[in-house]
C-alpha cells in the first residue's frame, strides 16, 4: 500500500536522492520541500526538481518551507505516512547561533508538525556519525549523551537534535540514521557534490599543506549517495524496526587515514602534472604541533597555505579521537547493507577528482544537486 512521504531539504544533494529512490524504490506520492527566498526562486526549484524527477513528477508536490520561521509547515497535509528530515546546515565552520537555528531549532519545528500526523508511522532523521563528538572507542547503535566535546558547531547541533527529539517527542516513530561522509555518488567514484574530503585532497594534489592532522590508524567511514539513500528509504518503512543506525561500514571495513593519504597519492603519481610536481607524501603531525600551526596562520591571512590549513582545522579534531561505529542493527535489518563495505571507494573518487580537476574540466558531470 502506498503512502505519502515528506522529504524536508529536498533541493539538497542528500535530500534529492532519497527523493528519487523513493520515487524508484516505492509506490509513495512525495511532499517535498524547498528554501525559496521568493515566488520567482520556488518556481525555479520547482522547475529543476520536475526536470531531475522526469516522469515521475506526478507522484510529486514541491512546497517552500523555511526552518527558521515558525510553523514552517503549516501548509503541508497533515496526512503524511513517513517523514525524511534532510534539511540541515552542514558546513563544518558555520557559527553556533546558525547551527542552533538551523538544525537544532530547525528540527523541533518538524517534530511539532510530526506529531501533528495522526498517520506518521516513520520520522527518520538524517544525523551524521560525528554526532558522537570527541569520544574514541565504540560507539554503538544507541542515542549518546552530548558530553564528550565536539571538533566544531556542526557535529553538537547535530547530537542536539538527536536528543531533542528523544527526550522532547518521545511519542513520535523516530529513526535516527548516522550517515558516513560522503564521497560519491555511486561505486564509480563519479563525485557531484564537494566536501572538505575532496578539498582537502586537492590541497594535497596542489601541495598547499604538507602535514596531515590526525593518527594514522584513525579509521574514515566513508559511502556513496547511492548506498546512503538505498539504506534511508528503506529506514523509512514501517516494518523496519525504529532506532538509531549508523549507515556505514563495520570498523574493520573502513579505511584508516594512512590508507587513504597512500592510496590517493598513488593515483595522483599516475598524472604527469603532478608528477613533474615531485611532491612529497604529507608527515602526520600530533595535535599539539598542528593547532600551533593553524594558531602560526593568524597573522597569514592572505597566504594560501595558511587558508588550506585553517579549511583542515574545522575538522581535523575528529581524526584524533578514533571510533569503532558498529553497523549491526543496519546489517541485521537491511540486506542492502553490504554495500557500506566498499574500500575500493577512495580509489575510484581520487580517479574522477584527478581526471575532472575537482570538477573543472569541461564535461564533468552536472550537480546533482539543487542547492548552492
Amino acid at each position: 500500500m502506498s503512502g505519502l512521504a515528506l522529504v524536508t531539504g529536498a533541493d539538497g544533494y542528500l535530500g534529492l536522492h532519497t527523493a528519487q529512490r523513493l520515487l524508484t524504490d516505492t509506490d509513495d506520492r512525495l511532499v517535498l520541500t524547498v528554501r525559496a527566498a521568493d515566488r520567482a526562486e520556488l518556481d525555479a526549484k520547482r522547475s529543476q526538481l520536475a526536470s531531475v524527477l522526469d516522469a515521475r513528477k506526478e507522484r510529486v508536490e514541491v512546497v517552500p518551507a523555511d526552518l527558521t520561521e515558525d510553523a514552517p509547515l503549516c501548509a503541508v497535509t497533515r496526512t503524511v505516512t513517513a517523514i525524511v528530515h534532510a534539511a540541515a546546515r552542514t558546513a563544518f565552520n558555520q557559527s553556533r547561533d546558525d547551527a542552533r537555528r538551523i538544525n537544532v531549532e530547525g528540527t523541533a519545528r518538524v517534530a511539532e508538525y510530526a506529531v501533528s500526523c495522526p498517520a506518521l508511522d516513520r520520522f527518520v532523521l538524517m544525523s551524521t556519525l560525528v554526532s558522537a563528538g570527541c569520544r574514541t572507542g565504540e560507539v554503538r547503535e544507541t542515542m549518546l549523551a552530548g558530553d564528550a566535546g565536539f571538533a566544531n558547531h556542526y557535529e553538537w547541533s547535530k547530537s542536539e537534535a538527536e536528543l531533542l527529539l528523544a527526550e522532547r517527542f518521545p511519542e513520535l516513530p523516530l529513526t535516527v540514521a548516522r550517515l558516513s561522509t560522503i564521497v560519491a555518488d555511486d561505486d564509480h567514484g563519479h563525485v557531484t557534490q564537494y566536501n572538505a574530503f575532496h578539498n582537502t585532497l586537492k590541497l594535497f594534489f596542489y601541495g598547499l599543506i604538507t602535514v596531515m592532522p590526525g593518527l594514522p590508524d584513525t579509521r574514515l567511514y566513508l559511502a556513496t549517495a547511492a548506498a546512503t539513500s538505498g539504506a534511508l528509504v528503506h529506514l523509512a518503512q514501517p516494518d523496519t524496526p525504529t532506532g538509531v543506525y549508523h549507515l556505514a561500514p563495520a570498523p574493520h571495513e573502513a579505511i584508516s587515514l594512512r590508507e587513504a593519504i597512500d592510496t590517493a597519492f598513488d593515483v595522483f603519481a599516475t598524472d604527469a602534472s603532478f608528477a613533474r610536481r615531485r611532491l612529497l607524501r604529507p608527515e602526520f603531525c600530533d595535535q599539539e604541533t598542528f593547532r600551533h600551526l593553524v594558531a602560526a596562520t593568524e597573522t597569514l591571512s592572505a597566504s594560501p597555505a595558511a587558508g588550506a590549513l585553517r579549511s583542515v582545522a574545522s575538522f581535523a579534531e575528529q581524526l584524533f579521537h578514533p571510533k569503532q561505529f558498529v553497523n549491526t542493527r543496519l546489517v541485521q535489518t537491511w540486506p542492502g547493507a553490504t554495500a557500506f563495505a566498499n574500500r575500493a571507494l577512495v580509489h575510484a573518487v581520487c580517479q574522477s577528482l584527478v581526471q575532472s580537476r575537482w570538477g573543472r574540466k569541461p564535461g564533468d558531470r552536472p550537480h546533482a544537486s539543487l542547492a548552492s
